[in-house]
């Protein structure tokens, strides 16, 4: 009766593994090259990820005392321009 019972659990262990001890057969598992609707997008969302670190850096240097307020007035304007135009061109309808 043990015997049966090992040669069962043995039995389930097989057929419930055997799924994963298969090599998977991919007709062809090459990506397709990017368009150039995505290429312009990866840049738009390079462009803002850059802006928004530059960004969060000269925040934490002005609040560390490394850059005047002077210098921040100066500096923020310009980054913020650039992310929210960045930003604004994802959110844009893709041609």
């Amino acid at each position: 009766m043990i015997l049966l019972g090992v040669l069962l659990a043995a039995a389930v262990v097989v057929l419930v593994a055997l799924p994963f001890l298969r090599e998977p057969a991919a007709a062809d598992d090459r990506l397709d090259a990017p368009t150039d609707a995505d290429e312009r997008r990866f840049a738009l969302v390079d462009e803002r990820d850059r802006a928004l670190a530059a960004l969060k850096e000269l925040e934490f240097d002005h609040r560390t005392g490394k850059v005047d307020d002077a210098d921040y007035r100066d500096l923020v304007a310009p980054l913020r321009q650039a992310a929210a135009a960045a930003l604004r061109a994802l959110d844009s309808p893709q041609e």
